[in-house]
């Protein structure tokens, strides 16, 4: 997909500024060119390392998109429940990123499998990832510890 946005973009700068051939009907000026060419590849390349870290930390879970928003993390005392599951990314939350949808927010990269949490307040939260089992069983590992203190 990071090829398929930058090839024409390359193609008409190669063309156009070192071929010398005009690119398109009415080709804009040479320094626009580059600057637009310049943005879309950096816009790409940051899209493309944005990535979600997910951490499963002694008393919360912890998460940061980055390059893109601050750490958000959630205490354990927060959280009810934690459950491995398949969604819709288009249609449960509009896509992937830092979501809202009508079935609560999600932090979401990539895919369709993520851990559902419920959080006091019957407040729900999604996380998409690669090993939504093992971050479920390590998270309701770490609830049943955090519930046991307590008790």
């Amino acid at each position: 997909m990071l090829a398929a946005m930058l090839v024409p973009f390359w193609y008409g700068l190669i063309q156009q500024i070192v071929l010398g051939i005009p690119f398109g009907d009415r080709a804009m000026p040479n320094a626009a060119l580059a600057l637009v060419t310049a943005g879309v590849t950096l816009t790409s390349l940051w899209l493309w390392n944005m990535h979600l870290v997910t951490e499963v930390r002694e008393s919360e879970l912890w998460m940061k998109f980055v390059l893109l928003w601050r750490p958000r993390s959630i205490p354990f005392e927060e959280l009810i429940s934690a459950e491995a599951v398949t969604y819709r990314p288009i249609r449960d939350f509009g896509g992937w990123g830092i979501r809202m949808g009508r079935k609560g927010r999600a932090y979401n990269v990539s895919g369709n499998r993520g851990v559902q949490l419920v959080l006091r307040g019957n407040e729900r939260f999604l996380i998409g990832s690669q090993q939504p089992d093992e971050l479920a069983r390590a998270l309701n590992e770490r609830m049943s510890l955090v519930t046991r203190a307590r008790a």
